[in-house]
């Protein structure tokens, strides 16, 4: 039995990753990941693919940018030529991105089964790609796998099948434990950020993150934010890898973010890590990043108006302050003051959420699964 991995950027194989370690652990499942190249990173090389112990994905169908119609486009073109050319039982998406919808859509019109990872996440913001990606990969899939309790209510009011849904945690904190660990025997000290981090006295800083068109395409919330975030960095200083479109729009808009906001390049995934595992609080407005801080109870302050991960404010570590700079100045402050709330690991974010997805795709696809991945 051949399982299609598809993914299409770096936070798709830090969720397929995995997944790739609870297959190589039974006999009864083949893979091969497909990498659709819809961005396409420099920096992906081998050091990456070893930090996150997958091999070299199999297929590089290098897709490439564009707008999402050209993208999608291109992907949906090249992924079925694979699928006719070789027939796989089953197509495998995580996430939201262009890549998920493309591929999900193929596998379905040549009738062949569609799992998806990270299923039932909600904005309620149609204006975010993500959101339509998200929709309509659910709305074709056959086998769904969720994070987290809003997940499953959404799934349910949608009319999907109780048996065709599975809450099995999440395979991203899957991952960032996994990682943690490594980390832990690593020897950090040539990494980039660790001069930084060395610097800090006392070991007090934040960590900052924004990409989202939202808050950096447009120059007067850019503005808003970045005064936020330089009063914060009045009382603790900021790190901030910027996004490269991000980095533009500082530019062409003469954003000032002010002394104490040290500016730095992209991350590598285990550099990155160890940035932020040990931030008094990260400003961000990642989804996959309000999971990995609340998967560690890492103080979290979203600066977005909406979380399609909701459990990370329930139970995690995550508040969601909005754009308003005064409630992310408010939000900051309780957490530099020791006031900030105290979260939770959610239910079944333990590191075995693979091993329950593979149980559950051998079971589907009629072979038998190895006990310990059933439990």
């Amino acid at each position: 039995m051949l399982i299609y991995l598809v993914a299409g950027a770096r936070p798709n194989f830090m969720k397929i990753a995995p997944i790739v370690r609870a297959l190589q652990a039974q006999d009864a499942l083949s893979y091969k990941i497909i990498h659709t190249g819809q961005h396409y990173d420099r920096e992906m090389n081998d050091v990456f693919f070893e930090e996150l112990g997958i091999p070299q994905p199999d297929v590089f169908m290098a897709a490439g940018g564009g707008s999402h119609a050209q993208q999608t486009a291109k992907i949906m073109v090249g992924f079925e030529e694979l699928c006719v050319a070789e027939r796989p039982d089953a197509v495998l998406v995580v996430g939201d991105v262009n890549s998920t919808l493309a591929c999900s859509v193929v596998a379905k019109k040549l009738a062949i089964p569609v799992a998806h990872v990270e299923a039932g996440l909600r904005s309620g913001d149609m204006g975010m790609p993500e959101e339509i990606n998200r929709l309509v990969t659910d709305s074709i899939s056959d086998w769904f796998f969720v994070t987290e309790p809003a997940a499953l209510e959404h799934l349910r009011r949608e009319g999907k099948p109780d048996t065709a849904v599975h809450y099995v945690g999440h395979v991203m904190v899957d991952n960032v434990l996994y990682q943690a660990d490594k980390l832990s025997r690593t020897d950090t000290s040539g990494f980039e950020t660790g001069a930084f981090k060395a610097a800090q006295a006392g070991g007090r800083y934040g960590v900052v993150t924004l990409h989202r068109p939202s808050n950096v395409d447009e120059p007067a919330t850019f503005a808003r934010i970045a005064g936020a975030l330089k009063e914060i960095a009045q009382d603790l200083p900021l790190i901030f890898p910027v996004h490269p479109r991000t980095r533009a729009n500082i530019e062409k808009f003469g954003i000032d973010l002010g002394p104490n906001v040290t500016l730095a390049g992209p991350q590598a995934y285990m550099a990155f890590l160890n940035l932020w595992k040990d931030a008094a609080v990260v400003l961000t407005d990642s989804g996959g990043l309000q999971e990995e801080t609340t998967a560690l109870g890492v103080p979290c302050v979203t600066i977005r108006e909406n979380t399609e991960r909701p459990v990370t404010v329930d139970e995690g570590s995550n508040v969601l302050a909005g754009t308003d700079p005064e409630v992310i100045l408010r939000e900051a402050r309780k957490i530099l003051a020791g006031q900030g709330k105290q979260g939770r690991r959610p239910h079944l974010w333990d590191g075995r959420a693979a091993e329950r997805i593979v149980a559950v795709l051998a079971r589907e696809l009629g072979v038998a699964a190895p006990e310990s991945l059933a439990a």
